[in-house]
């Protein structure tokens, strides 16, 4: 029998391992909820009884500060407010802390965070506590969330009208986050096994962005980050919401080993599709659709989609089980377990 991490690798390289590997991660008020449906507050309990074989490392950060009205921000410059939920708040994104800027001089102005403010120190016991399971860590965002500071509007303006700014403002997270992974490495002497990067690139129904603007200010910080990654012996994660069929062949180039969440948003990333374009070129992660199935489906028919994507996906390996997001409060926990507590035992090849 295989360990948690040895099946996550075996998945990664395309190889058959002795059971569909699986992830798992959710918003803290599904947490709240979940745990109370199970009964206890441990989480790394409820993770071993769900056979989870990923663990999340804890992502260093400094304190958000509330600067008004309800408004929140972070070191970034990502604004948000709290909407509450039953189970507890959920951040809502509000305009970042540069979508008014009007010159050049107030990006480069702004306090922008450096590693060195960061504690890594608690990486390696982490590592130490979950050695026998696959590490991921991580939140590199290299246009996403400069959008979010700039805000939506300002940054596709910016693409046309000023892309000297959208290249000032993708290059700073990107500088920052190869450094904070390197640290990251550094400190748990390259345990690690997958980096996630970050960067929304599709809506429901297609692309938020042409190839040509995706070539120009998002793929030369993507190949950055995955050359960074692969540099420290990692592989890469990479994480898009939406329909983004249209930039698989350019992810693959660009050295991701992974997609995530695979979002069943349109017929072109049907499992079905996903394998017979890409099979054995790229890896992915997620695919147990989020925004009707899990919030509205029942667990006999949770348990079905997750057959599917076993068999469809994971015959030969190259797939990690999970949802197409963070698990949501609004899933109810009978669902979330249905996801789990399905037999993950892979087919035979004929």
């Amino acid at each position: 029998m295989m360990t948690p991490r040895q099946r996550v690798l075996t998945a990664l390289a395309h190889r058959t391992p002795d059971r569909l590997p699986c992830d798992f991660w959710a918003e803290e008020p599904t947490w709240r909820r979940l745990l109370e449906h199970v009964g206890h507050a441990d989480k790394p309990r409820l993770l071993d009884e769900l056979e989870v074989d990923v663990r999340h490392l804890d992502v260093p950060t400094l304190p958000e500060r509330a600067i008004g009205d309800g408004v929140y921000q972070n070191f970034w410059g990502e604004r948000y407010i709290y909407q509450d939920t039953p189970w507890g708040p959920m951040r809502e994104d509000v305009r970042g802390a540069l979508a008014e800027a009007t010159t050049f001089g107030e990006l480069e102005s702004f306090p922008w965070p450096h590693p060195d403010q960061l504690d890594y120190t608690a990486l390696a016991a982490q590592c130490d506590r979950w050695e026998h399971h696959a590490l991921l860590y991580g939140f590199a965002d290299v246009w996403q969330r400069p959008a979010l500071v700039r805000g939506w509007e300002g940054m596709f303006l910016d693409m046309l009208e000023r892309p000297d700014w959208v290249h000032y403002l993708c290059r700073t997270f990107t500088d920052f986050y190869k450094a904070d992974y390197t640290r990251a490495a550094e400190v748990t002497h390259g345990r690690i096994d997958l980096y996630l990067v970050i960067s929304d690139l599709g809506s429901q129904s297609g692309p938020l962005i042409s190839l040509d603007m995706f070539r120009k200010f998002v793929a030369p910080y993507i190949r950055e980050m995955t050359d960074c990654i692969h540099g420290l012996g990692g592989q890469v994660l990479y994480h898009s919401c939406g329909s983004i069929r249209t930039f698989i062949d350019e992810l693959i180039a660009l050295g991701v080993d992974c997609l995530d969440p695979i979002q069943p948003t349109s017929v072109l990333m049907a499992p079905e599709q996903l394998q017979a374009q890409f099979g054995g070129r790229i890896s992915f992660h997620g695919g147990i659709d989020m925004q009707h199935l899990l919030t509205h489906g029942t667990p006999e028919a949770v348990r079905a989609e997750v057959r599917r994507y076993r068999d469809v996906l994971g015959r030969q390996g190259g797939y990690i089980l999970g949802p197409t997001h963070l698990f949501q409060p609004d899933v109810p926990p009978e669902n979330i377990l249905a996801v789990y507590r399905e037999d993950r035992r892979l087919a035979a090849v004929s």
